[in-house]
């Protein structure tokens, strides 16, 4: 599965507000998307809790995958936007 690592631009890492973001869009794709912190077990990014389980702080890196390259890209974009600005 295609993956790309980016860094968490929230400034208070991945949150209610973040995570809920991101799983929105992920659900909106129709498309599987994963999560994963170094060393942690990828999450459903369709879920806002499982992300928020990630304990993604601001700086964090984290593993986005997907086998939809368009959505993977829009993940990760998320991923390191800052959504609470």
């Amino acid at each position: 599965m295609p993956s790309t690592t980016v860094t968490v631009g929230s400034s208070i890492g991945l949150h209610a507000r973040p995570a809920g973001i991101i799983a929105e869009a992920v659900v909106a794709s129709g498309v599987p998307v994963t999560l994963a912190v170094d060393g942690g077990e990828p999450v459903d990014a369709g879920s806002a809790l499982l992300i928020m389980t990630l304990g993604a702080t601001q700086g964090t890196e984290v593993t986005v995958s997907s086998d939809d390259t368009d959505v993977l890209a829009r993940v990760a974009e998320l991923v390191a936007a800052d959504l609470d600005a």
